[in-house]
């Protein structure tokens, strides 16, 4: 079982920047690949950043692209968002997601077996 702990949300204005953290348990670390995702009210569930275990593969939805950059810490069982030139449709409740699988996309939803309880983001204009 993996605990996974968010924070770091807030309410922000558009151009400004946030970094959100995940902390994981009950786990090794770094045997878990790591994904955020976001929701929006009314809208499902999308993917916005993923990385591998070992931190070499990282991947983004192209709508983040070049403002938003995913790591982790393996030493401190941590993964981080950064998230800058915030924009008002970046507003949602961002999940972090673990799973051990491998070898499959890390922006397919349905292979993350561990989620997070979600950290609110809220960009005005």
């Amino acid at each position: 079982q993996v605990q996974l702990v968010e924070s770091g949300g807030g309410l922000v204005q558009a151009g400004d920047s946030l970094r959100l953290s995940c902390a994981a348990s009950g786990r090794a670390f770094n045997t878990l690949s790591m994904a955020w995702f976001r929701q929006a009210p009314g809208k499902e569930r999308e993917f916005v950043a993923g990385i591998s275990w070992t931190g070499n593969t990282i991947i983004y939805t192209e709508s983040v692209k070049g403002r938003f950059t995913i790591s982790r810490d393996n030493a401190k069982d941590t993964v981080y968002l950064q998230m800058n030139t915030l924009k008002p449709e970046d507003t949602a409740t961002y999940y972090c997601a673990a799973r051990a699988l491998a070898g499959i996309s890390l922006s397919r939803r349905d292979t993350y077996d561990y989620w997070g309880q979600g950290t609110q983001v809220t960009v005005s204009l």
